[in-house]
């Protein structure tokens, strides 16, 4: 969850380490910190608080010189936001710095070995311990001491690591947390995620767990934890710089929303040819595909939406069982999985903790692993047996918009893929169903254009203490998501709900004044969506209702204000729907003030559990 950069090099570390956690900020805003050595040795800053007061403290990076370095901005797990609490952390001794992005599960019994052979402590983090390892395991070679604190810590953990004794090198190792190795001309670097050094480099190594990194200003090494020396294969990021940057927009998130239609089209287009969908990046075989009794898809928070979406998809069309489990809870339940079940992991990241340890057990149960994921090379990417990359480009917002458009559209892919190999729907059907497919950009772009009343309905009830979200069917799945994200970034209490559960206690919340947002596109149950509409407005309730453009007159019968959005096959209509219930939530929380991009308590990738 938190943010790691590092440089070594002839420029000035500080202003490049300061650059690179404004792009890393979104995996943690408590507390910010650098590293930096120079001719008078090691040099530690650090502050509790938003990167800006470290900024300042630093006067932008001119007040520390030095050109070997490491930065962390921090999303806090063990021990309170503070200075003190705040990466890097430093050995007893000071010979080695060490910023971390993970949680080490044994810190408790290392830390207090170390305390009982008198080794100092500082803070309450669980980092320390890493850095009062190396030091008491240090007899001066850093790999050594390196291998033998990864031998004994438990845990996930990215680590840069600096050591008094080696001004002239920078090191680094991951278990289960994301770090990047960059690579520059007479520089290097290391980092969380890409928009940290792709101002500097497009070239980068993505570092496998135990795997080390010592980098100098002129090379880069590997090692396995042996330390044998591994060769490794760079790859080259094609995105440009400006995906990762506002655009002229006042935050990420509403860029990111308007970036929708084109991210679908580039997901959608280069995977239908000639009328079908080609998945060339997958294996399935048309036998395989047949032998699969259960599907279970498995996924946190947004991509957990996008799972319940699926199982309408998957059951109506292809008449195999979806199970849909938030990945936290699904090793724990003790699921039911063998060789003849598909599971559909879906991460943004492909770093995600939680989602991770469920892909390992189910892959450990015989399961054949499906993964769809946004950053190429990542984790769980490569411990799958297929993938289907998102290509939506980087998600900065910690509030996922555009990360779960083109991951439903990548499921509603492989619906019908499968259905085409398991000749499940009509040959008419299946060609409506990729009409709309490729319609679908298009219909999101016209979703997108009447942001002004969306804007003053959100001017009419930010100041709302609830607010609630009814549906059915995939209306019901939309609207989990819906109020995810408001509540997301405006801290509004919001909850989700089946319409037809409105009678077995959430109606009790109703009274007069109180906002109920129904969703109501799926047709077959619109009139049914209508009787719960007249019961919450009966108790006094005020309606917002988003159906399809057919029953735009019926719903103004009902509800006191209307969106409509274009008519699609119905388990897509929650691409659409979806829409403007975004640019609600966002507006909602602009006008209270709230920080958008960074809610309080919240960080972007959860790599741990």
């Amino acid at each position: 969850m938190c943010g790691i950069v590092g440089y070594i090099g002839e420029e000035q570390a500080t202003p490049i380490l300061l650059n690179g956690l404004q792009k890393l900020e979104y995996r943690g805003y408590d507390s910010a910190g650098v590293a930096v050595y120079n001719s008078t040795g090691l040099h530690v800053v650090k502050s509790k608080g938003r990167l800006s007061v470290l900024e300042g403290i630093l006067e932008g990076g001119k007040s520390l010189p030095g050109t070997v370095g490491i930065g962390h901005t921090r999303w806090a797990t063990h021990g309170a936001p503070s200075d003190v609490n705040s990466h890097p952390q430093v050995s007893d001794g000071g010979k080695f710095v060490v910023v971390h992005n993970g949680i080490i599960e044994n810190y408790l019994e290392l830390k207090n070995r170390l305390m009982g052979r008198g080794v100092e402590f500082a803070s309450d983090t669980d980092t320390e311990v890493v850095a009062q390892l190396l030091e008491y395991y240090y007899t001066g070679d850093v790999l050594e001491a390196i291998q033998k604190v990864i031998a004994r810590v438990e845990g996930s953990y990215a680590l840069g690591i600096l050591c008094a004794d080696c001004p002239e090198k920078l090191f680094a190792v991951r278990k289960d947390s994301p770090l990047i190795i960059g690579v520059g001309q007479g520089e290097n670097f290391i980092a969380s995620d890409v928009p940290a050094i792709l101002s500097y480099t497009r070239d980068i190594y993505r570092l496998k767990d135990r795997e080390i990194a010592v980098l100098t200003r002129e090379s880069i090494a590997f090692y396995n934890q042996e330390l044998d020396p591994i060769q490794k294969e760079s790859e080259r990021i094609q995105w440009d710089i400006d995906a990762a940057e506002k655009g002229g927009y006042e935050h990420f998130m509403m860029k990111e929303i308007y970036e929708q239609p084109e991210a679908l089209r580039k997901t959608i287009s280069p995977r239908i040819r000639e009328g079908k969908i080609v998945l060339d990046d997958i294996t399935l075989t048309r036998e395989q595909i047949q032998n699969i009794r259960k599907v279970c898809i498995v996924a946190c928070g947004t991509a957990y939406h996008v799972g319940v979406v699926a199982k309408y998809a998957f059951e109506r069309l292809l008449k195999i069982p979806l199970e849909v489990d938030v990945a936290s809870e699904f090793r724990y339940r003790e699921p039911i999985l063998d060789e003849n079940t598909l599971v559909i992991i879906i991460s943004q990241s492909g770093e995600t903790a939680d989602t991770l340890a469920a892909l390992r057990m189910a892959k450990a149960k015989g399961c054949r692993i499906l993964s769809i994921v946004n950053v190429v090379g990542s984790t769980i990417a490569n411990e799958s047996d297929d993938v289907l990359y998102t290509w939506a480009g980087p998600e900065i917002a910690v509030a996922s918009t555009k990360a779960y458009s083109t991951q439903l559209a990548v499921i509603y892919m492989i619906v019908l893929y499968m259905a085409d190999q398991l000749d499940s729907v009509s040959q008419e059907e299946m060609a409506q169903y990729m009409a709309d497919l490729q319609r679908l950009p298009d219909l999101a772009a016209e979703c997108l254009q009447d942001k002004e009343t969306i804007q003053y309905f959100a001017s009419q009830y930010f100041n709302a203490h609830d607010m609630y979200f009814i549906g059915r069917n995939v209306d019901y799945a939309a609207s989990l998501e819906a109020s995810l994200k408001l509540k997301e970034i405006s801290y509004i209490h919001s909850e989700a709900y089946t319409a037809g559960e409105l009678k077995h206690g959430p109606i009790s919340l109703i009274e007069d004044g109180t906002l109920v947002i129904a969703i109501a596109t799926y047709e077959k149950l619109f009139d049914k969506m209508m009787s719960n509409v007249r019961e919450v407005k009966a108790r006094g309730a005020v309606v917002l209702g988003i159906t399809v453009q057919d029953k735009e007159e019926a719903l103004k019968q009902e509800t006191d204000f209307q969106f409509c959005v274009p008519k699609i096959t119905d388990f897509m209509l929650p691409s659409l729907s979806i829409l403007p219930l975004q640019l609600f939530a966002y507006y909602v929380a602009s006008m209270k003030g709230c920080d958008i991009d960074k809610p309080r308590n919240l960080a972007k990738s959860v790599t741990v559990e």
